[in-house]
């Protein structure tokens, strides 16, 4: 901070002072410091030089003029926010334009603004109670959003003095510095600055374990790569399981197709045969399901980690992809640069993309086919409509369906060998 009282630079080693007198007694000094990356210490004291006690509260203040252009993303929330009583409160822009005012009583805490990356965050003695709000008014046809608190009445009486320590925090909501300072202040819930969300305890693990990769790798993609197989063999016993039923139905499909050519007119004899021959096989239709049902929940919280941690931004990868938390750059459009044209939004599908939706085709054709024939075109269209869909979201989350992918390949391709399932010989050539 520069150009604070006498232009002097503000740093740890030297902090700033302002002070003055009101002209009725009361002498005010203002001590502002630094105590850390983007962590600001306020202190003020009041001394009473005249013959009568003054009732005095600590006081601050954040205020924020204009409404922002916002993501408008449903997953981030972006605006005041503020954590009473250790409980979490996020109200919207509009929300705070229609109420005008709201109030909380606390002990501790913190409020303030946040954006997808920075914080400004007002933080109270957290020993003492606090009045906290947020405001809205309508400045010569502006809005104005304030967030402020007030402190617990001080008596200061004649010749006495009385103080008043306040933080605040303003910059990027890197995860180690939240830690960092909710553990050394005591601030609850002060990570929660950044939106991990509802799956807070899947998300915040999520991004620890990439973190600490990261450090002994260098790099944010390798991370997610190895993260991958951990996850894989974290959940192998029981993608193995699924893996197996798979297979066996794999064996059943000759089966299948006969009883489609038998009793393919009348569908609930053909339902009621195929549910006698599960039975007879021990399989199980929905066993196909099982893996990806397992893979939602892990890959939500990488992408809520991917989008909503400064860390991820604009963290390289290898080759063409210089940010893991953006989409692929390329198109196949344009073979990938080749042509000397841009395309729009909506044709950037770029390699990896490519690459995840040949994975997963090439995992589908070793799963049992639907005998239905609907649902046989359904199934062929998916890894067409995965690969368009999840061409705009982040590199990183679809290198981690693409590793993925491959994996549960090579798996189901182990089990489906051992069980007897070959794959069909090549043309021209007999069967062994």
């Amino acid at each position: 901070v520069t150009g604070v009282a006498d232009r002097t630079n503000l740093t740890p080693a030297t902090p700033v002072t302002l002070s003055w007198d009101n002209g009725a007694g009361l002498r005010f000094e203002r001590r502002i410091s630094i105590e850390d990356e983007y962590f600001f210490r306020i202190e003020e004291r009041v001394a009473n030089s005249g013959t009568e006690p003054v009732l005095l509260h600590g006081y601050a203040l954040a205020s924020r003029t204009g409404t922002p252009t916002l993501g408008g993303y449903y997953i981030l929330h972006e605006g005041p926010i503020g954590v009473f009583n250790e409980v979490l409160q996020e109200p919207g822009y509009s929300d705070l334009r229609e109420k005008r005012e709201m109030k909380h009583a606390t002990k501790g805490g913190w409020l303030g603004f946040v954006d997808k990356y920075w914080l400004v965050a007002l933080v109270p003695d957290q020993t003492q109670d606090a009045a906290a709000r947020f405001v809205h008014a309508t400045v010569a046809g502006n809005d104005r959003y304030q967030v402020d608190y007030l402190g617990p009445v001080q008596t200061v009486a004649p010749g006495a003095a009385a103080a008043h320590v306040s933080r605040v925090f303003a910059g990027a909501k890197e995860v180690r510095l939240l830690d960092e300072y909710a553990e050394r202040y005591s601030i609850p819930l002060f990570d929660r600055a950044i939106d991990f969300g509802w799956f807070y305890f899947m998300t915040k693990p999520m991004f620890v374990a990439l973190d600490w990769l990261y450090a002994a790798l260098g790099n944010f993609g390798v991370a997610i790569i190895v993260l991958t197989i951990i996850v894989k063999i974290l959940f192998f016993p029981l993608a193995n399981k699924s893996y197996k039923a798979m297979a066996k139905m794999k064996l059943l499909q000759p089966e299948m197709e006969a009883l489609k050519a038998k009793f393919g007119e009348d569908r609930q004899r053909m339902s009621q045969e195929m549910m006698l021959l599960y039975k007879r096989s021990g399989a199980n239709p929905l066993s196909g399901c099982l893996p990806i049902v397992v893979q939602i929940p892990v890959f939500f919280a990488l992408y809520k980690v991917l989008f909503v941690t400064i860390e991820m931004r604009h963290a390289p990868f290898f080759g063409w992809i210089q940010d893991l938390s953006a989409h692929d750059p390329t198109s196949l459009f344009n073979l990938f640069g080749l042509l000397p044209f841009s395309v729009p939004d909506y044709l950037q599908i770029g390699v990896w993309p490519l690459i995840m939706g040949i994975t997963m085709f090439l995992q589908q054709k070793l799963n049992p086919q639907p005998v239905d024939p609907i649902q046989a075109k359904m199934f062929l269209a998916l890894p067409f409509i995965f690969t368009v869909m999840l061409a705009s979201f982040p590199a990183g989350l679809v290198i981690y369906w693409a590793v993925n992918n491959t994996l549960s390949i090579l798996q189901q391709w182990l089990i489906m060998r051992k069980m007897g399932h070959a794959p069909p010989p090549a043309p021209g050539k007999a069967k062994a």
